[in-house]
């Protein structure tokens, strides 16, 4: 078969990805892998917006601070300046590939940037374009990138593993093993370098804001090439996402309770001043442990996210897209409160990067929510995702630009299928996704003890072996590679929560309560 080979081999079509691609095309030929279609991803999902820098009373400083204060202090201050000091200019390439930005008027009656403020930021400071600013960012992105001669698109194709030299002692990633899911072959993608921006790991949890793709590949893969991975016990969940049998989670942007909207009991009792003098602006881990203990002590089954006290009009202009999705599902949010509950929603931590992206592998970089960059610490702060992705495509794209990283000069071995057959037990794999995720969900949730913890580590480590049985015994299949990078990183997230002995942002233990005086990352070696 032949080998396909590109400059620049880049693995995920979302903003961090594609953002990357355009960047590089004037100079690089560029292969966008997407699993999906290229439409298809976390940052479609992205309702509230981009975190910028922006307004005049708004600051660099003061970016930093509600960055630092959110992650519990655990954020790299010298990334999380790199990344607001960037901010703005990214805003601005965005406008420049035409990306309409939803503005008002100021007291003057100029046009300006209309921003919203969420939970954890002191500032307006959110560019969004109304509440569908992931889709209408990707819709872009990806109308350029199919237009233009230097990058190729290869939808529902996924990789298998990456595919390191053996010619040097560490190894460089010369390219990756990719399987086509329509014809159902395996291909050698040869590339000088290789980019991964694959997203995070949400659907390792049973409930989830995030579409079905989200099952940590790219982490897995790095770890199998040997990259560190680092504070994966980060895990946020999303305080409010739409409690219905049939939404599948759909999440209900901050930007809700940002402008107004109140969390209450089924009584109409709100609850949050309880835990946070910010009530409905407190930072999410926060408003999701609220909401968590108060489901658990009442045994209820949601609570309920009310801002009808706006008036229809409001309401319908800030969110049609949400106002529409939930009559849908017979909830009118302008006239009354809709189900909440909280979900599985964004990867803190992840392969370890510098600031340009590049990680341990000579070669491989990870960008967007795949990578650990230092920008997040112990907890995300909202909107500061679909910055993170734009600065670092930035800046990856100047290192791979400068890199004098060349194609592997020598054949590559085609996969090898001669030993395997195909399956006739496909119910081991639908099986042991649900044993995952319902035991990450039960044991290693929102609240976590040592012995959850505990137990979660022994199912999943049988459940890893009899993985493993499988994948070198059958045929190779997309829900197979899904599955066993699911395991992985499960095994990953589990043990990072055992090594922190404190209670800190996304992570909370009963064992330990307190947090440490000086908290450090969380960094797991595959090498040692």
């Amino acid at each position: 078969m032949s080998q396909k080979s590109y400059d620049v081999l880049i693995i995920g079509s979302g903003v961090a990805g594609l953002s990357l691609a355009l960047r590089l095309a004037s100079t690089h030929k560029v292969a966008v892998m997407s699993k999906v279609s290229i439409t298809e991803g976390s940052s479609r999902y992205a309702q509230g917006g981009v975190a910028a820098v922006i307004d005049k009373d708004d600051s660099i400083k003061l970016h930093v601070s509600d960055t630092f204060d959110a992650g519990a202090s655990m954020c790299d201050k010298d990334v999380v300046k790199h990344v607001a000091k960037r901010s703005g200019g990214c805003i601005e390439w965005l406008q420049d590939l035409d990306v309409k930005f939803t503005t008002d008027f100021d007291r003057h009656g100029n046009e300006r940037l209309h921003l919203t403020r969420e939970g954890g930021h002191s500032q307006r400071r959110v560019a969004h374009v109304d509440d569908a600013t992931g889709k209408e960012i990707i819709y872009k992105l990806v109308e350029l990138s199919k237009k233009h001669e230097n990058i190729d698109i290869y939808e529902h194709h996924i990789v298998v593993d990456l595919i390191k030299s053996r010619s040097e002692k560490q190894g460089s990633c010369i390219g990756a093993y990719i399987l086509d899911k329509k014809s159902d072959t395996i291909r050698v993608f040869k590339a000088a370098n290789t980019v991964l921006a694959t997203g995070g790991a949400s659907k390792v949890y049973l409930y989830t804001s995030n579409p079905d793709c989200s099952t940590g590949d790219g982490i897995a893969m790095a770890w199998r090439a040997g990259c560190r991975v680092a504070n994966m016990e980060f895990n946020q969940f999303h305080p409010t996402c739409l409690y219905h049998p049939e939404a599948k989670s759909f999440l209900i942007s901050e930007a809700v309770r940002g402008e107004g909207g109140k969390l209450v009991l089924p009584d109409g009792k709100p609850f949050l001043h309880k835990y946070d003098e910010r009530e409905e602006l407190a930072p999410r881990d926060i408003v999701a442990r609220a909401i968590d203990n108060e489901m658990k002590t009442l045994g209820i089954e949601c609570v309920y996210l009310d801002i009808s006290h706006k008036g229809p009009e409001f309401v319908k202009e800030h969110f049609p897209t949400i106002h529409k999705k939930c009559l849908k599902f017979g909830y009118d949010m302008s006239a009354e409160r809709i189900p909440v509950v909280p979900a599985a929603h964004y990867t803190c931590g992840g392969v370890v990067t510098d600031v340009n992206g590049a990680t341990d592998v000579p070669g491989l970089y990870a960008i967007g929510e795949v990578a650990y960059t230092g920008m997040h610490g112990a907890n995300r702060l909202a909107s500061n995702s679909l910055m993170e992705c734009l600065v670092f495509a930035e800046t990856a794209s100047k290192a791979i630009k400068h890199s004098k990283a060349e194609l592997f000069k020598f054949e590559i071995p085609e996969w090898d299928e001669s030993q395997v057959t195909d399956s006739d037990e496909a119910v081991v794999v639908s099986h042991n996704w649900d044993e995952i995720r319902r035991s990450m969900w039960d044991y290693v949730g929102i609240v976590r003890t040592d012995k959850r913890l505990a137990r979660a580590a022994s199912r999943i480590a049988l459940l890893q072996k009899e993985i493993h049985e499988y994948y070198w015994n059958f045929k190779v299949s997309s829900d197979l590679v899904e599955l066993r990078n699911l395991a992985l990183v499960a095994s990953l997230i589990v043990e990072s929560a055992q090594s922190r002995r404190e209670s800190r942002g996304l992570h909370f233990s009963l064992d330990y309560p307190a947090p440490m005086i000086r908290p450090l990352p969380t960094v797991l070696d595959p090498n040692k």
